[in-house]
């Protein structure tokens, strides 16, 4: 595992992590990461992936989740959240990967459930979530090299307990505030007077300018070098350009317009590190929660019970702690992605690591304690 902001002593809010600080704190969620590298036959670097977001042990198709949705900024591309919008299910896996590689990992992920549903002669149907964020600086992305095969093996090593971070699978070519960026994750656990759930981040961190860059509330970019970054040539896209995509995932009982209003929250933890300004960013959130458990699935020849008993649902004079959980995992996450991430060339473009160093000496000068 790479250097998180934890281990420099930064610590984030109020709330104290999960024991993995992942979203695999949250019980029975699982991530898988397929990298794809190498270089094209026109001699270009590819440098991509997908990482996929599994919400519960076994089909999320048979074992559907309640789910809300919230869009930031719309210049990003993502499938199946109409459905969500509409119904409040989740019911299948969250895929991240490049722009132009959310059609076909779409397409592989139908396959792969189709593959895994029962030969019982029911007409079923998928509409996957897939979300995306743009590498064209470092990879080869109109090669289109995500394959069928790269979906499946994120799908095949998806697992429980620590998260590879920065970049791999969908965050290999990705930049964050004029740094390598990635996938990044985090978690908040909710004491038992609070409800004792878990909230769990994961991130695709490609948003953000070096200079509006903050940790811990810290002006850290002002006191960053300007001159490593990968968008000081004047024929690139100006610093900013790019997204964010952000998965939250929570044991909690939520119902979908709760989910969704815990998906707003992402906005807030995007917002404290001194994001979520650009108009070129596709700012993309999507929550779920694994708290009911009987959510029956959807067949188009097959009708459930008339009603769904059991339900919970948090009230909403506790959610509060929630939303809180949401917004410092987010902020967290997004360190974590920075910290990660290791200088990465490709295609003429060069994206510098944040180091160690470079964080503490910023993070002095702006007056941090810790320091």
């Amino acid at each position: 595992m790479k250097l998180r902001a934890r281990d420099l002593n930064i610590q984030f809010g109020q709330l104290p992590p999960g024991p993995l600080n992942a979203i695999t704190d949250v019980p029975g969620v699982r991530v898988g990461h397929s990298n794809v590298r190498g270089r094209s036959a026109s001699g270009r670097d590819i440098n991509t992936g997908v990482t996929l977001i599994e919400p519960r042990l076994g089909s999320t198709t048979q074992q559907p989740c309640f789910a809300g949705v919230h869009i930031l900024n719309g210049n990003g591309d993502a499938t199946g959240l109409e459905w969500i919008r509409e119904a409040g299910l989740l019911t299948s896996p969250i895929a991240f990967t490049n722009t132009h590689s959310v059609g076909v990992v779409r397409d592989a992920m139908i396959a792969l459930d189709r593959q895994n549903q029962p030969a019982d002669g029911r007409l079923y149907w998928n509409m996957p979530v897939v979300l995306e964020t743009f590498d064209g600086l470092l990879n080869d992305i109109n090669g289109f090299h995500v394959r069928p095969e790269h979906v499946a093996e994120a799908m095949d090593c998806a697992k429980g307990g620590p998260v590879a971070e920065g970049a791999v699978g969908g965050g290999s070519g990705m930049i964050c505030h004029e740094y390598k960026g990635g996938i990044g994750t985090a978690s908040r656990r909710l004491n038992a007077a609070q409800g004792g759930w878990t909230v769990g981040a994961i991130v695709q961190a490609n948003h953000g300018t070096r200079r509006e860059l903050r940790v811990d509330g810290y002006p850290v970019g002002r006191y960053m070098e300007k001159a490593s970054s990968p968008f000081l040539r004047a024929e690139l896209p100006h610093p900013g350009m790019g997204s964010i995509v952000v998965c939250l995932a929570t044991d909690a009982p939520l119902l979908p317009h709760q989910c969704t209003r815990l998906a707003q929250r992402a906005s807030i933890g995007i917002a404290r590190t001194g994001g979520g300004n650009e108009d070129c960013s596709g700012d993309i959130f999507v929550a779920f929660s694994t708290g009911n458990q009987q959510l029956q699935a959807t067949a188009y020849e097959r009708k459930g019970a008339f009603t769904c008993d059991g339900l919970r649902m948090v009230n909403n004079d506790h959610i509060g702690d929630l939303f809180l959980a949401a917004s410092e995992a987010v902020e967290e996450a997004i360190i974590n992605a920075l910290l990660a991430g290791e200088t990465l060339e490709g295609n003429g473009h060069r994206a510098p690591g944040l180091d160690r160093e470079t964080l503490l000496e910023a993070l002095s000068k702006a007056g941090w304690p810790g320091a």
